[in-house]
Order: C-alpha cells, then structure tokens, then sequence
C-alpha cells in the first residue's frame, strides 16, 4: 500500500519537471508572467500539474488539461477556477470531497476514494493541445494506471479525456464491451492490469462553454457520481 503512495508521488515529481513541449512551456511560463490582473498579486505555478487525489482510490477522473488561470496557477487539477467549483460541489455532494471549495493547494481539499489527473498536464494556447502534445503527456497517464491498482470506476471529463482513456485500454487492457459512442452517462466495461472490471463513464466536461451553455447542468453532473457510488457498490 505505502509502495503505491511513493509510485504516485515519482510519477507526480516526473510531471512537474517536464520539458517536453517547448511550445507549452513557453506558453504557461508566459501566463505565469503575465498573469491575469484579478490575480496580479499572486504566484503563478506556471509548472505542469500533478495528479491530485487519494492514490489508492477507485474511481479516476480524466480531464483535459489545466486552465491557464486556473490549475496552471494554482497548481491543482481543476483548481482556482469555474470548472472546479463545478466539480468539486459534485464530487462534495456524492461523498468524494470532504468540502465543496477549491481555491488553492492550502484550501484543506481532501478526496476520497478518487485521484483527479488530465489527458496533458501543461495549460495549452485556447485549451486545446495538439495531437502531439497529447501524444507526449500520454505516458504519464499510463504510468498512473499502472500504479492504481484498485480502479472501478474512470470518469472521463470531455471527448479529448475519453479519447486518451480508451487509447489507454486499447494499449494496456482490453474491451469487455464495445466502445461506446462518446455522450454524457454513455458507459464502457473494460478489464486493465490488476483492474479487470472498471467501467469507463463518460461525461461533459464542466467547462464555462458546457455550463455556461446549458450543455451540462449540475443534476447531470450529479447524475455521473451517483452512477459511479453505484458502480462501487457492484
């Protein structure tokens, strides 16, 4: 159990320290400059962004990659900004989060039963990482896989999460059902190594242009947690 702790925490010490894509380092370097005048007054993280969660949980979720004001300031999956406070008042709500704010790493934020990671972990220009980019961070996700042992449940936050997600099993697992078409609550069986009954369950990211729209509201968001504490439950 303590080795899993310590694999999470090199793999996180490996992601901070990358250099991979020169274009993203320059880009959140640049961010992290500039800054964002609200924030003006506070230090940028402007380094890629770890996973962050329980290293022995049992539902994962995938997201897309750091905000440029949001986690690639504060240096926490979906933290500082709108998403987060989606996310995290859903995974407050369903038991996963011991209290719904995400403000920054000091805020007291403890999950439960769930580890938080991305598809790429350095902020991208508009929020869309290239093909390459995604491509090169890939590894990461695949090292995390590997040292999560107990996964039942993964959550993939957006199409982009759910491509890398099934990229994953295509790689290092294999399908018990067919793939589904991506859609939010759509739901994939999979077996990984040492996982061989998790479920992929697709979801609407919860960004501004999802929330903002009405594309995702917060009882479909809610809708996805309660599935999963069922899932556990199997």
């Amino acid at each position: 159990m303590a080795s899993r702790v310590l694999d999470i925490t090199a793999i996180n010490r490996s992601v901070i320290a990358c250099r991979a894509c020169p274009e993203l380092v320059v880009y959140r370097e640049q961010i992290a400059r500039e800054k964002r005048r609200a924030y003006r007054e506070q230090t940028y993280w402007g380094r890629p962004v770890p996973s962050f969660g329980d290293p022995h949980a049992r539902v994962v979720l995938v997201g897309l990659a750091p905000g440029a004001h949001g986690s690639n300031r504060t240096g926490r999956m979906f933290t500082g900004d709108a998403s987060g406070e989606w996310l995290y008042g859903a995974l407050h709500r369903a038991r996963f989060a011991n209290h719904p704010d995400a403000v920054d790493r000091n805020d007291g934020l403890v999950l439960s039963d769930v580890l938080i990671t991305a598809a790429v972990r350095c902020a991208p220009p508009a929020n869309k990482p290239t093909p390459e980019q995604r491509a090169t961070c890939f590894p990461y996700l695949e090292a995390e896989f590997a040292a999560l042992r107990d996964v039942r449940v993964i959550v993939s936050l957006g199409k982009i999460a759910d491509d890398a997600v099934h990229l994953l099993v295509k790689r290092t697992g294999s399908y018990v059902t067919p793939r589904a078409r991506f859609g939010h609550g759509a739901e994939t069986r999979v077996a990984l190594p040492g996982s061989p009954q998790v479920t992929v369950l697709a979801s609407y990211h919860p960004s501004r242009q999802n929330t903002q729209t009405g594309v995702l509201t917060k009882p479909m968001l809610d809708a996805i947690f309660t599935r999963a504490r069922k899932l556990l439950e199997k």
